[in-house]
């Protein structure tokens, strides 16, 4: 964690493009988790049936993800990491001991919620027949069509209260993880303050610190721009190109000016 814990209570700028790149398999698995989980909680609130499909699709793809390896080892592990960073700046002058003192019993109930879901907390969803029926013809363009799956239609025409008790009850087991998830990438994001930097020609080229144990990368653009990033690179050293977009009949191509931005190597 570096030098901003005053900005735990930053909220995100509206007015500013933010685009990522992560550094590790871990970050960018919990990205997508964070992409998935979004969606569906989005979703769910929707009474349409065409949003509930979606919110179904999402939790299956959530599943597919949380399928492979220990995911919620990592999460914990990550827990603990950000607690003991938390922690550290206890001691430090100007921290509003307060606000810290909230996100460490928030983190650390977090962590607690997690251990207490076991390792088979993905045992219910992959006992559910529903479920697996609609997997299962999910592999198939058009696979769950009524004539595919009648029982997912006719479940679908139920009111959206009985639906969202459903759901409610097939989102519970992935909700701790996935909610913590949540947490870590706006702690790791909030851990460290943007940098002003200037894209020369349009390409911004960095090396890494030896001793750097980063996790992500954030740029940041006005919104209204027509410029956006084109990140690659590792945890030693990276590339920003920005590119030019005009329309989607036309490739983008790399401005040939000076461009601005914000730079958060987190």
């Amino acid at each position: 964690m570096a030098e901003s814990a005053g900005k735990l209570a930053a909220q995100p700028n509206v007015s500013r493009a933010h685009y990522e790149q992560p550094l590790s398999e871990r970050m960018r698995t919990f990205l997508r988790l964070e992409f998935l989980y979004q969606q569906m909680l989005y979703n769910r609130e929707k009474e349409a049936d065409w949003a509930t499909r979606a919110t179904i699709s999402t939790l299956l793809e959530i599943l597919a993800i949380l399928s492979r390896g220990d995911i919620r080892s990592e999460v914990y592990n990550e827990l603990d990491h950000q607690i003991s960073a938390m922690q550290r700046f206890q001691s430090h002058t100007g921290v509003d001991g307060g606000r810290l003192r909230a996100v460490v019993t928030n983190l650390v109930a977090g962590r607690d919620e997690l251990a207490a879901i076991g390792t088979g907390f993905l045992q219910p969803l992959k006992d559910c027949e529903f479920l697996n029926a609609i997997k299962h013809r999910s592999a198939i363009p058009g696979g769950t069509c009524e004539f595919d799956l009648p029982e997912y239609s006719h479940w679908l025409r139920q009111t959206i209260e009985r639906r969202q008790r459903d759901l409610s009850k097939w989102i519970e087991p992935v909700r701790p993880l996935c909610d913590a998830v949540l947490e870590i990438l706006w702690l790791i994001r909030e851990s460290v303050r943007p940098m002003e930097k200037t894209a020369v020609n349009g390409m911004y080229q960095h090396n890494m610190q030896k001793d750097a144990h980063c996790n992500l990368l954030r740029v940041s653009l006005a919104a209204s721009t027509p410029l956006f990033p084109e990140i690659s690179g590792s945890q030693h050293r990276f590339t920003v190109r920005f590119l030019e977009w005009s329309t989607t009949d036309s490739r983008a191509v790399q401005t040939g000016r000076d461009v601005a931005f914000e730079l958060s190597v987190c």
